[in-house]
């Protein structure tokens, strides 16, 4: 994964080379998932309103923005092109409905309503397009008395559970610092979406795909939830501040002399044998864990600081306990395993040059994905895909441009 350049061998082009996916999706799990697509080869045309852009183009993260280019719409975006059009405008409608009877997938991740107000619903493109597959992300699900609720990762988060598996019985729900929903939810949309392609090869009908936050956050903790729905238990959180309220002790994060530390599931009398505590050396049942979690993690905190994190790593690897280093962002970009495994690529991009954004995690040996393109410019590539794709002339799409559709 080096440098991308605008020369990509043929081998290179990717599995889904050949596909057409609509992209009418804003801010994460939409756009993640059709990024995916687009880094396996397809050509993803991302639909958006003219004049502002989808979401992410003018709301980032700590106003952090490149030539005036946000990073996380930068993030995410890479591979597309931009179509700028009017879906309010019976005009803009027409355009879309023209490049539906050219495309394989259409996403979006409107509020349960907005597409069949924009006359984009499944209904109305499967009749323009019986083969399109039309996939949906929703909040919470397209019926049900929630439907209409706006989804967000942290609201799902909490709305799913799992903020009470985490921190100590003292402390507030702890939400999780990465997007975890939003990303899972994109990657299930991906999954559904070949899934119906897939079977499209034999049918030749294509289908709707429905995925949603809540439902696939719940699919993530299907071993907390087995355990509750089938014994009626619940987590019960600690006094101490474990990583999860039903994973043994010392499973955690811990200060050492000169940084942080995480300890995994672990044998106990394992862990005594490293910070050489007899108490902890006795607890030789795996039940220990969690009958002592408290006095556990009280005595393997008091004993981090006095070593540092490389002497305590080479310690707990010594015994076989599942040990790892604290990392912020700069230590993670040049650790060593990262930079071998070239997990961060570059690209360069029309306005702020050369640009480095995450890699592909995926692997395919006959027809990788590839960083080919940069996120585009809004409607960079709006009148290259209407005389390209549409087949429409200068006089035509002056035309547009004129009215405010594109």
């Amino acid at each position: 994964m080096s440098a991308v350049t605008d020369e990509i061998p043929a081998a290179a082009a990717g599995p889904l080379a050949g596909l057409r996916v609509l992209d009418a999706s804003q801010m994460l799990a939409g756009p993640i998932c059709a990024m995916r697509l687009a880094d396996l080869g397809a050509d993803v045309i991302k639909v958006e309103p003219p004049g502002h852009g989808e979401w992410t183009r003018s709301h980032g993260f700590a106003n952090a923005a490149l030539e005036g280019e946000t990073t996380a719409f930068l993030g995410i975006n890479r591979n597309k092109r931009s179509f700028t059009v009017d879906l309010k405008s019976d005009e803009g409608r027409e355009l879309l409905y023209e490049l539906v009877r050219t495309s394989d997938v259409f996403l979006q991740n409107y509020r349960v309503g907005t597409a069949a107000r924009l006359g984009v619903d499944y209904e109305t493109l499967a009749a323009i397009n019986p083969r399109l597959v039309y996939c949906s992300i929703t909040g919470f699900g397209e019926t049900g008395p929630a439907a209409a609720r706006p989804g967000q990762d942290l609201v799902v988060q909490a709305y799913s559970g799992s903020m009470w598996s985490v921190g100590g019985a003292d402390t507030a729900p702890q939400p999780g610092a990465l997007w975890a929903v939003d990303v899972m939810t994109g990657y299930q949309a991906a999954i559904g979406i070949m899934s119906a392609l897939w079977h499209r090869e034999s049918s030749g009908q294509g289908q709707k795909v429905a995925v949603d936050m809540l439902s696939t956050v719940m699919d993530c903790q299907c071993q907390e939830l087995a355990t509750h729905l089938n014994l009626q238990i619940l987590p019960e959180r600690s006094a101490e501040p474990l990583a999860h309220a039903w994973v043994n002790a010392p499973y955690g994060a811990y200060p050492t002399k000169d940084g942080w530390i995480v300890l995994a599931m672990a044998p106990v009398d394992k862990v005594g044998i490293a910070i050489e505590d007899p108490v902890l050396q006795a607890m030789t049942s795996w039940d220990d864990g969690h009958t002592h979690r408290d006095e556990i993690y009280r005595r393997v905190h008091r004993a981090m600081p006095a070593r540092t994190t490389a002497e305590w790593i080479e310690a707990f690897d010594a015994v076989n306990v599942w040990v790892g280093e604290v990392y912020d962002y700069e230590r993670l970009c040049t650790d060593e395993q990262v930079v071998a495994r070239e997990l961060i690529v570059t690209v360069d991009h029309p306005t702020i040059g050369p640009l480095r954004l995450t890699g592909i995690p995926i692997e395919l040996s006959d027809t990788p994905a590839s960083v080919r393109t940069p996120p585009p410019l809004l409607g960079q590539h709006t009148e290259e895909i209407l005389r390209g794709v549409l087949d429409h002339d200068t006089h035509a799409i002056d035309g547009l441009r004129a009215r405010g559709v594109i």
